[in-house]
């Protein structure tokens, strides 16, 4: 029986300025994933995780942390786009609409640069711009991220050891 090699996903050469990558996976949010990602972070906001307090805003139930959403959002983009790369930043983080637990995340991304690194010869920047969008098809975080990517026959070898049988 062969072995078949997974995904390893996308090198410097692969990219293109005006690809877009539609992520394959969604994500549905649930109140579990709210809370625990607050009190990971030690986000004191109760809109948050407190439903009485949030059902007085405009919003009427808890919102989903912002900085989960641009977790989430990057995490659905790593095999895509950064499986072999180091993150380099976000810039541009919009939230054009909020996000709320029972929502489904999905995510695509569009290649708006790259060139090879000056200082990193092995490498190339790479940046792209996310958004990420609920079940509707209503755009909820949009950012632009920058990626320093390995060139083909330089990335570190992702081996695993045989298994004893």
């Amino acid at each position: 029986m062969a072995i078949k090699t997974g995904w390893t996903g996308r090198f410097f050469e692969d990219f293109q300025v005006g690809d877009i990558y539609p992520h394959r996976l969604g994500r549905t949010i649930t109140q579990a994933d709210n809370i625990w990602f607050t009190l990971l972070t030690v986000n004191p906001n109760p809109i948050h995780f407190d439903a009485h307090y949030a059902s007085q805003t405009e919003f009427g139930r808890p919102l989903v942390d912002s900085t989960f959403t641009l977790a989430l959002v990057t995490g659905l983009s790593v095999a895509d786009i950064s499986q072999n790369a180091i993150n380099l930043g976000w810039d541009e983080v919009r939230l054009p609409a909020p996000v709320f637990d029972g929502d489904t995340i999905y995510a695509r991304s569009e290649v708006i640069s790259l060139r090879e690194s000056r200082s990193r010869p092995h490498q190339g920047i790479v940046k792209v711009r996310t958004i990420g969008y609920n079940q509707d098809g209503v755009v909820v975080i949009e950012f632009m991220r920058s990626i320093l990517v390995y060139k083909r026959d330089h990335a570190p070898v992702n081996t695993q050891p045989e298994p004893n049988d």
